[in-house]
């Protein structure tokens, strides 16, 4: 049994390489192939452009793939969702596609765009929006560099974000948002009837789930004397339950937590003010609840 899995090429392509390292799978990717290894016999890889993943799903060309929500709903491709993993190509959190126009440009609302142009490369959706609106304009399909597009080619845009500084930098106001989108893991239907499919693709979530949950926190063990634990205990974030073990020394205990990495340069000086010894900080790959 082989899993047919799509790998997103462009964008996503490095951050869900790096994700499925952190998940224990080893990825080497060519320039020159669309099939790149993988370090499991029950996966087969394949490169394929998030636009196009959840038809080649639908299709049952691939077992599974990696795409945005973005790009399912654009193809309203009848697909299994496995999983959502919030990470996009720059951060680890959903990214928006927006309506926006010139900032010089008198348009305000979705309303004030009836009858104008609109370019985007998420047609069917943006349609979509409109008609919801009761808003008719011409879409057009863009091919690329979007925000270069008004006004002279087109009215107003929707184009995708995650930080808002592409649109600033070409003077562009953000009038909506149309759709937030984060990557999933989908199946094709059939295959995720498949028992032995089904269970690798669950593996699958569970480890990279586990990936994602590990972002940005890391480990920190310590020792403390019983006597310093109380004081060690009011240092560490309340909301965590640190592990506590005994030593070969009855009077001394081990403490292990994890913590968000952004608190520890704040939180290791007062460990040490509290009594704490032996304090090692240790990077996570995964956190499985």
């Amino acid at each position: 049994m082989k899993v047919k899995l799509g790998i997103p090429k462009g964008s996503l392509e490095q951050a869900t390489i790096d994700l499925f390292r952190r998940a224990g799978f080893h990825i080497s990717t060519s320039s020159r192939s669309y099939f790149p290894s993988i370090d499991d016999p029950e996966i087969e890889c394949m490169m394929i452009r998030a636009q196009e993943m959840a038809r080649y799903v639908e299709d049952g060309v691939l077992d599974a793939g990696l795409t945005g929500l973005d790009w399912v709903l654009e193809t309203e491709a009848r697909v299994q969702t496995v999983a959502d993993l919030i990470y996009a190509k720059q951060s680890f959190g959903k990214v928006r596609w927006v309506l926006a126009a010139p900032e010089a440009s008198p348009f305000q609302t979705v309303k004030d765009l009836e009858g104008k142009i609109i370019a985007t490369e998420l047609v069917g959706v943006t349609r979509r929006y409109l008609e919801k609106h009761g808003v008719r304009a011409k879409v057009e399909f863009s091919w690329g560099a979007t925000e270069v597009k008004p006004p002279v080619l087109a009215d107003a845009i929707v184009e995708v974000t995650e930080t808002g500084s592409s649109l600033r930098a070409n003077k562009l106001r953000i009038l909506d948002t149309v759709l937030e989108s984060n990557t999933q893991l989908i199946a094709n239907l059939d295959s995720w009837a498949d028992p032995a499919k089904r269970r690798k693709l669950e593996d699958i979530r569970m480890l990279l789930e586990g990936a994602i949950a590990a972002l940005g926190k890391v480990g920190l063990m310590l020792n403390v004397s019983k006597a310093d634990l109380p004081k060690v205990l009011a240092v560490l974030p309340a909301l965590k339950k640190p592990t506590i073990s005994h030593l070969s020394d009855e009077e001394w205990l081990a403490v292990n937590t994890v913590l968000d990495e952004s608190t520890v340069r704040v939180i290791i000086p007062r460990l040490k003010e509290a009594g704490a010894e032996g304090i090692v900080e240790y990077p996570l790959n995964k956190i499985v609840f």
